[in-house]
């Protein structure tokens, strides 16, 4: 039978981790309210305009489109988006190992480069030989999440963008968690450069009318499409991570829950062991005084 200050420390230690985790799952159920509202809104927009840019950008030929070249994938940049903090399940673990089976498998033959935003992904290529090769790329990435906004977002694309332009790369690729419920997050494996053909060989056939000018067109809508595309990545990861942690958070504290129950029934049974022995004990003592 297990010592009785023993299971009080233990009930006492489990108690306090059961309030820290459902603590920590209100937090990230209030922070996913905000997150997944603002991906919600952004979605239809981000991928409409996705859908707009491969169609215009399938007209356009090498001399009028930098960002749509056809070049072999010798030089891939892969963005592996990830949290800065973890206690979210295997929403990190599955971004990393995801990347890993790319590098292995379709970029065997191509020279990668890793580039991360979120700490734990950033503690997971920093000391391989794929980290951050690109002169041009950005640094500090992890700040971003710390005041995430379309700002922000739009100052890392352009550097991507830009290494991209100067063929440091000739493919980038975005690995993200995509939000599809607060229980449910979808590893998505999204070409980011070169701007990829429609689907549907229907879109191309579309003949636009260019209102300035095709040129100002151009140069204004493909860099913000992009800069859209990005940062919709980064919201549907950051919504991710909260599900992620919010159910994370509620199994811990469910599991605690039944910890303690059992620490409970463990104490009340050896309480019990102890004061049948203090009993008989004492019996004992009165029945050899009597004699």
């Amino acid at each position: 039978m297990p010592n009785l200050k023993e299971v009080r420390n233990r009930i006492s230690s489990v108690n306090n981790t059961k309030q820290i985790t459902s603590a920590m799952k209100m937090v990230s159920a209030s922070k996913l309210r905000r997150a997944q509202d603002a991906i919600m809104q952004m979605r239809p927009y981000a991928e409409k305009q996705q859908e707009i840019l491969q169609n215009l950008s399938s007209g356009l030929d090498t001399s009028e489109n930098e960002f749509g070249r056809a070049d072999e994938a010798k030089n891939v940049l892969i963005i592996a988006i990830s949290s800065n903090r973890g206690l979210c399940g295997g929403f990190n673990s599955q971004i990393i190992k995801h990347v890993h089976k790319m590098i292995e498998g379709d970029y065997a033959s191509s020279n990668v480069t890793v580039l991360t935003f979120g700490k734990k992904a950033e503690d997971a290529f920093r000391k391989t030989s794929y980290y951050i090769k690109g002169t041009l790329l950005p640094r500090h990435t992890n700040e971003i999440f710390d005041n995430l906004d379309f700002d922000h977002a739009s100052a890392a694309a352009k550097k991507i963008m830009d290494a991209f332009v100067a063929k440091q790369f000739d493919k980038v690729v975005l690995v993200y968690n995509s939000f599809k419920n607060a229980a449910t997050q979808i590893v998505k494996e999204e070409q980011f450069l070169p701007i990829a053909a429609p689907e549907s060989a229907a879109g191309s056939d579309l003949d636009y009318i260019f209102e300035p000018n095709k040129t100002e067109i151009v140069e204004d809508l493909i860099p913000k499409s992009l800069k859209t595309q990005f940062y919709k990545a980064l919201l549907d990861s950051f919504a991710s991570e909260h599900g992620a942690r919010m159910t994370a958070m509620h199994k811990a504290t469910d599991n605690a829950s039944e910890m303690l129950k059992e620490l409970k029934l463990t104490y009340n049974k050896a309480r019990q062991a102890a004061i049948t022995t203090e009993i008989l004990e004492i019996v004992g003592g009165a029945e050899a005084l009597k004699n």
